[in-house]
């Protein structure tokens, strides 16, 4: 965790154009519906992408389109086992993110 001291130096500096695209694109991830539902359902077990689609009643193409875009922002990841891929989270900060952002829209 870190200290004020380093907290203080992340907040006060401009930020350069990676890190502006990086933080721009974790919110466009988190600004669509199905891919808020994907990553809460993926918050503390892997699930595949039928196993996804089942559970959030989608179809199996556009749970592997949004799957996509989220792989690409490193925020899942997926293990093999035969023919079958199996997705988890891959960003502790961002699903922590997540978690109190829904904390705080279900106490309003």
């Amino acid at each position: 965790m870190e200290n004020k001291e380093e907290q203080s130096e992340i907040h006060g500096r401009d930020l350069d154009e990676e890190t502006l695209f990086i933080v721009s694109q974790t919110f466009k991830a988190l600004g669509d519906p199905t891919r808020i539902r994907i990553l809460n359902l993926l918050f503390d077990k892997e699930l595949s992408v039928n196993g996804i689609a089942e559970t959030l009643h989608l179809k199996q193409s556009t749970v592997s389109h949004q799957l996509r875009f989220l792989k690409n922002l490193r925020l899942v990841k997926y293990r093999r086992d035969g023919t079958t891929l199996y997705y988890s989270h891959d960003d502790e900060h961002v699903m922590h993110m997540l978690k109190q952002t829904i904390e705080h829209a279900c106490h309003h």
